[in-house]
């Protein structure tokens, strides 16, 4: 590493960076898995639930824990999120 990485890492501003990018990505990580989710689930309700066939129900199941884990896991992240992006001095000595 030379001194530019050291000075990076020594003022703290990885932190903030890492905390900008996961506020960016935020709509994809809640998204993607609740489209996943409901499509497992539709695809259970149309294949499974109106033919009247078992085989589909790992879908369902599927489905539905998708949508627990995720609605569980980004609430607290959502709230954590947006709690520090209120701090207006966490992100102001950041580097372009």
């Amino acid at each position: 590493m030379n001194k530019e990485d050291m000075d990076y890492i020594e003022k703290g501003n990885s932190n903030a960076k890492v905390i900008r990018t996961e506020i960016l990505l935020t709509p994809v990580l809640i998204i993607f898995p609740l489209i996943i989710g409901i499509l497992l689930i539709y695809d259970w309700y149309v294949r499974g639930f109106s033919a009247n066939n078992p085989a589909f129900n790992g879908e369902l199941i599927l489905g539905i824990i998708i949508l627990i884990g995720n609605i569980s896991f980004d609430i607290p992240l959502v709230k954590t999120l947006k709690t520090i992006k209120k701090q207006k001095d966490y992100f102001t000595n950041l580097e372009p």
